[in-house]
């Protein structure tokens, strides 16, 4: 298990650590610390009043929230929103709102999902040829496997 220090940077506003709905669920609820009008087709940076300590060699991934985005168009801007771990700053989420209706959010809605991940170190290095891949794709990019 990976702990990560979680800091609520005003102890009397209520706000608390996020953490997942369900047991098995996979990353935390984050919720917003105030109430803000995201206009239709615009977007808005919401506090949460949190800060978290990653440690050395994880990232964060702030995630939309699927229902936030089924229901009501609502989507993290730059999903997945990226926390390195050496970041000790407030966790604000971009969200934008893709429907023609503004939309509201109150103070301790639940706005995004935060994914800890543990990473590997990784070292790009300079080279004239790639190895073969593990089948035949190749440079196919967008669309190349359709979409059947």
């Amino acid at each position: 298990m990976i702990e990560v220090p979680t800091k609520v940077l005003d102890p009397e506003s209520g706000v608390t650590p996020p953490e997942p709905m369900r047991a098995g669920d996979a990353a935390a609820d984050i919720r917003s610390c105030e109430a803000v009008v995201i206009p239709a087709r615009g977007r808005a940076v919401v506090s949460t009043g949190i800060a978290i300590g990653l440690p050395v060699n994880t990232c964060g991934l702030v995630l939309p929230r699927s229902g936030l985005a089924f229901k009501h168009g609502v989507t993290v801007m730059n999903a997945p929103g990226l926390i390195d771990s050496g970041y000790r700053g407030e966790i604000k989420v971009s969200l934008f709102n893709s429907s023609d209706e503004d939309f509201k959010v109150n103070d301790g809605d639940r706005i995004a999902q935060l994914l800890v991940l543990p990473l590997d170190k990784v070292a790009l290095v300079a080279t004239q040829e790639l190895p073969e891949g593990i089948d035949d794709r190749g440079e196919a990019g967008f669309g190349s496997s359709g979409v059947a």
